[in-house]
């Protein structure tokens, strides 16, 4: 009797536009059914989105797979000399921007390697800006950005304002992983600590560099670490008000050292992306990337709260390809437009701002 009497109480606080606790999001999370999960994270997707799904004419490129960092849930690193390794010029990537077409956005993140310096990405961007004027130019995790301010000894503020200065226009959300230290120290001990992560992008949304933000689900985390990291993303965004979108990433088995035997179902998908969702009252998007997710399973998730479907994708990513990517083609946008229509939702194209086309 005392779950139902919870629960109804933190279903009418969804209901009537009332932010939720974490302990209120964790009663959520843990003991309502899936079906009261969409439908409540449905009713806020509707009241900030109404039945628009958004899409964008992108692309992704990563200058190199070389990386210094080991990352137990990584299946994209290689070693410098490993059967795969590859690294791109300015030039050979000035070449993938031209072949992926009529695009919009180009996203570029990619391993740490040490030739791969500040003076490398103010270059990569300053000759993007010069030759593709019109293309918005996304870029470098938080991640990315630590280990540019390693290499130089600039602080990050200098570092951000350096490449802003060459073209940089907007920060993607990798990184974050999940904050909690302990859950950090065994997948990712060699990276940024999550407080890092969200001072870098508070940095970048104080010179007026829009964000996005993700969370790594599916491994060893509880529901508490993702509950946790969810709020320190909600307490960022009521400060700065600097990220579009929020970008659930589930772990994927692989050749990775996790070492994990399953990967979590599709109903904890659709159960992750309805509590962010409802939780995340201030961030206007929730992505669904699907690359990672499937093309089919990312179209449930715009009935558990997604509003946007990221994009064409030309050429796709590598990063998820050794992890079961199947988008590594990419999609035409008159294919996008279809799946979306055929969902009952309205398909827009729009800007890396979120602009209509």
């Amino acid at each position: 009797m005392e779950k139902c009497k919870n629960l109804q109480t933190i279903e009418e606080k969804v209901q009537n536009g009332h932010r939720i606790t974490p302990q209120d999001a964790l009663i959520l999370y843990q003991k309502a059914s899936l079906g009261k999960m969409a439908q409540l994270a449905d009713l806020i997707r509707e009241r900030i989105n109404g039945d628009t799904v958004y899409y964008i004419r992108n692309t992704h490129i990563e200058p190199t797979n070389i990386c210094r960092n080991k990352c137990k849930f990584c299946s994209y690193r290689r070693s410098d000399g490993d059967v795969g390794s590859y690294r791109l010029s300015v030039d050979q990537i000035l070449e993938k921007i031209k072949s992926a077409g009529n695009i919009t956005e180009v996203h570029i993140v990619g391993g740490l390697h040490p030739d791969y310096n500040l003076d490398f990405y103010v270059s990569l961007f300053s000759a993007i800006r010069e030759k593709f004027p019109s293309l918005h130019r996304k870029g470098l995790t938080a991640e990315e950005i630590k280990y540019l301010s390693q290499l130089s000894g600039k602080p990050f503020i200098e570092i951000l304002k350096v490449l802003a200065d060459s073209g940089l226009q907007s920060i993607p959300g990798g990184g974050a992983e999940i904050f909690d230290p302990t859950i950090r120290q065994q997948i990712c001990p060699e990276k940024l600590t999550g407080q890092e992560w969200l001072d870098i992008h508070e940095s970048a949304h104080s010179m007026g560099l829009p964000t996005n933000a993700t969370l790594l689900y599916g491994h060893i985390e509880t529901s508490k670490n993702r509950i946790d990291h969810l709020e320190a993303i909600r307490n960022l965004q009521d400060r700065t008000h600097g990220f579009n979108a929020f970008i659930p990433l589930k772990y994927r088995l692989s050749e990775n050292q996790l070492g994990l035997q399953h990967e979590v179902p599709l109903t904890e998908d659709l159960r992750m992306f309805a509590l962010t969702r409802i939780f995340l009252d201030n961030v206007p998007h929730l992505k669904a990337y699907w690359p990672m997710l499937g093309m089919q399973n990312a179209l449930l998730t715009l009935s558990f709260g997604a509003d946007d479907m990221d994009g064409t994708i030309a050429q796709s990513t590598g990063i998820y390809s050794p992890a079961g990517n199947i988008g590594k083609k990419g999609v035409t946008v008159e294919h996008l437009h279809n799946l979306i229509s055929t969902e009952g939702r309205i398909p827009v194209e729009r800007d890396s701002l979120y602009n209509r086309w």
